[in-house]
C-alpha cells in the first residue's frame, strides 16, 4: 500500500515498562485511539527516552507516527479528536531543506576550524560546487588522540593538538551529545548526516542522542574522507594568522594568511574557530571586528560512582539481578540528571552541565601553564564514574577589564591559579564534596588524568563561584537524595562552557563591517554543542550559495 497520500498521526507518552517488548508498540496505541491494531498503518518510532520520575516504576516512554489504512472513516475522526487531545496531533508535513543550489561559477571558500560547524559547512559548501579550503590549525583525529594520550600520561602539552584544538573541535573529547534546545528544520539532516558516516542509527529516534567520544572519532575520519573526495582541500596545522581586505569603512574580505607565511586569496571566509581560540580573537580585535563580551559560566566538575547516580535516578531499577550480581537493568541506559538553582539574592544560576554519564574527568588545557577540565563518555558509557559540570553564572560586570576580551582574560587568570594549585605539573585541583562543604570528609579520587592534587577549592575560585555553589549543593541533595556524600569529589576549573565573546554579524550571517566574512558557531557566540554549532555552519553555508536569509527556511 501506498501511504504517500495518507494523513499521518503523532501520538506522544506511549508508555512501555522496561522489560515490555517494542513489538506491543502498535496495540498499545490503537488501545490510546480506542481502535484496532489493524487499522494503523506505517507506524515507526519518532523517539524513545527513559521517564525515571517516578522511582517505584520507571518506563521507556515513546512517540510514534502512523497512518490509518480507513481515511475516510478513521483518519478523519482522529483529526477532530486531536483538536481536543494534547497527546495526539496530524504530523506535520516534510519539512524541506534549504535548495543546494549547485554553483554555475564556483567560488573560492575558505572555511576556518574543523569542529561541528567548520565541517558542515565545508559540506554543504562543496556539495554546492565551490571551491573550498578547510583550516584546521590542529592534527587529524588519529594523531591528536595520540598527542592528548601522550599530555593524560604526563607528557607535554601541544599547544594545537589538545583537547581543544585539532580535527573535530573541542566536541571530539566529549559526550558526543547531539541533544539541542533549538527547534530546527536541519536537525535531522544533520542527525542522518552523521548515521551516514558511521554513527549509531539510534540518535536518529532518542530523546538523548549522543555519539561517546570513541564512535565521533571514526565518524570524523568518515567526514574528512568524503570532503577529500568531494575536492575540499584538507589543510592540517595551518593557524589563521591575518585577513586581509579592501580596507575602508565596510571592508571587502581578499584573502588569509596562514602560519604568518602562506597566502590564500578567497570569496568568502567561515569562522568556525571555536571557543578557545584566544589568539585568533585578539587578531579579530586588531582588524577592527565588532566584538561583544558575553555572559557565560564557570565552576567545577563533580564526580560520583556511577553506581550511586544510577540507584539515586532509578532506585530498585539500578538493582536489577543478573547471573547473581546487582547491576542496572539490562533497558535502561546509565542516568543522567539536569540540576539548576537560582540564587535570588545574588541573582546568579547554578546548574549542571554537559553531563557525562559513565564517563570520565579530562584534562582540557589548551594553553601552557593553564588548567581546565571537562568530562567525557565513550558510546556505552561504561565507566565507573558519572561526572558533570556545576557552574555558577559569570556576567561581562564580573571582569576586570571593560573590553571585548575581558572574558578571555577572566577565564586566563583563573586557569592560571588552577595550574598553579595543581602544583604548576598540569595535575587539577581537587576536592572532597563533603570537604568543600565544611563537613569533613576523604581524600578526593577522581578519573582525572594526569591526576589531581588536594586543595581547599574556596582558596583558588571566584568568590561568587564558592557561594554560588555553596548555596546550591543543598537544593541539588533535596532534588537527588545522595547526592552529596563522601564518595563525590570536586574538581576544577570548568571555565569553557561557551564562548566569552560574540562575533557580532547581521541578518545575513556576515560580520558587521566585512563583507564575505562568515562568523559561525560556538567560538563565535552563536551556538552551543555539536547540533547547534553544526545548524549554525549549515546557515553561513546558505548564505554564500545565494539564500537570503536563513531564518526563511522552513
Amino acid at each position: 500500500m501506498n501511504g504517500c497520500c495518507l494523513t499521518r498521526f503523532r501520538v506522544s507518552e506511549i508508555a512501555l515498562n522496561l522489560d515490555d517488548d517494542e513489538a506491543q508498540l502498535p496495540t498499545m496505541v490503537a488501545q490510546y485511539l480506542d481502535c484496532s491494531a489493524e487499522q494503523l498503518f506505517s507506524l515507526h518510532v519518532v523517539r524513545c527516552g527513559i521517564d525515571a520520575r517516578r522511582k517505584g516504576r520507571v518506563l521507556r516512554v515513546y512517540t510514534v507516527e502512523f497512518a490509518c489504512k480507513d481515511e475516510q472513516v478513521h483518519a478523519q475522526a482522529l483529526v477532530q479528536r486531536a483538536q481536543n487531545d494534547q497527546r495526539l496531533s496530524v504530523a506535520s508535513a516534510p519539512v524541506l531543506l534549504p535548495e543546494l543550489v549547485i554553483s554555475g561559477q564556483p567560488r573560492n571558500i575558505a572555511v576556518v576550524g574543523m569542529g561541528p560547524a567548520g565541517l558542515f559547512a565545508a559540506l554543504w559548501l562543496a556539495r554546492a560546487g565551490h571551491k573550498v579550503t578547510l583550516l584546521e590549525r590542529g592534527r587529524t583525529v588519529e594523531q591528536r588522540v595520540r598527542d592528548v594520550e601522550t599530555f593524560w600520561s604526563g607528557g607535554v602539552l601541544q599547544p594545537d593538538s589538545n583537547v581543544q584544538f585539532g580535527e573535530g573541535g573541542a566536541g571530539t573529547f566529549s559526550d558526543g551529545k547531539l541533544t539541542t534546545r533549538i527547534k530546527h528544520p536541519l536537525t535531522k539532516f544533520v542527525l542522518q548526516t552523521l548515521v551516514d558516516f558511521g554513527a549509531p542509527a539510534d540518535i536518529l529516534r532518542l530523546a538523548k542522542p549522543h555519539i561517546g567520544t570513541d564512535r565521533l572519532r571514526r565518524v570524523l575520519m568518515n567526514f574528512r574522507h568524503e570532503l577529500q573526495r568531494l575536492g575540499v582541500q584538507v589543510c592540517f596545522e595551518s593557524c589563521l594568522t591575518d585577513i586581509h581586505s579592501s580596507g575602508g569603512d565596510n571592508k571587502k574580505l581578499q584573502g588569509v594568511i596562514i602560519n604568518d607565511q602562506e597566502e590564500l586569496s578567497c570569496d568568502a571566509l567561515v569562522l568556525a574557530i571555536g571557543h578557545s581560540a584566544r589568539d585568533s580573537y585578539e587578531l579579530l580585535e586588531r582588524k577592527g571586528f565588532v566584538l561583544q563580551a558575553k555572559p557565560f559560566a564557570v565552576g567545577v566538575r563533580v564526580e560520583h560512582p556511577a553506581q550511586l547516580i544510577d540507584e539515586i535516578q532509578y532506585g530498585d531499577y539500578a538493582k536489577h539481578s543478573h547471573h547473581n550480581t546487582v547491576k542496572r537493568h539490562p533497558n535502561l541506559p546509565p542516568a543522567d540528571y539536569s540540576l539548576a538553582y537560582n540564587d535570588r539574592q545574588t541573582e546568579r544560576g547554578t546548574y549542571s552541565f554537559c553531563m557525562c554519564p559513565g564517563g570520565q574527568v579530562v584534562q582540557s588545557s589548551s594553553a601552557a601553564e593553564m588548567v581546565v577540565v571537562n568530562g567525557m563518555s565513550d558510546y556505552k558509557r561504561a565507566g565507573e564514574f558519572s561526572n558533570s559540570a556545576l557552574v555558577v553564572a559569570v556576567r561581562p560586570t564580573d571582569f576586570a577589564d571593560a573590553t571585548p576580551l575581558g572574558g578571555v582574560r577572566f577565564q586566563q587568570y583563573w586557569e592560571r591559579k588552577a595550574f598553579i594549585a595543581g602544583g604548576s605539573n598540569y595535575r587539577v585541583p581537587a576536592q572532597n564534596l563533603l570537604a568543600f562543604l565544611g563537613s569533613g570528609g576523604v581524600a578526593a579520587i577522581s578519573s582525572c588524568r594526569p591526576g589531581i592534587t588536594a586543595v581547599e577549592l574556596s582558596e583558588m575560585l571566584p568568590d561568587f563561584v564558592v557561594h554560588g555553589l555553596r548555596q546550591a549543593l543543598p537544593h541539588f541533595e533535596r532534588k537527588m537524595r545522595g547526592f552529596i556524600t563522601a564518595e563525590a569529589t570536586l574538581t576544577a576549573i570548568e571555565s569553557r562552557t561557551s564562548a566569552p565573546l560574540r562575533i557580532v554579524r547581521d541578518r545575513n550571517g556576515q560580520a558587521i563591517d566585512w563583507v564575505g566574512v562568515y562568523p559561525v558557531g560556538e567560538g563565535a557566540g552563536y551556538a552551543g554543542g555539536i547540533m547547534s554549532a553544526a545548524i549554525d555552519g549549515i546557515s553561513a553555508a546558505v548564505n554564500i550559495c545565494g539564500v537570503a536569509d536563513a531564518e526563511t527556511i522552513n
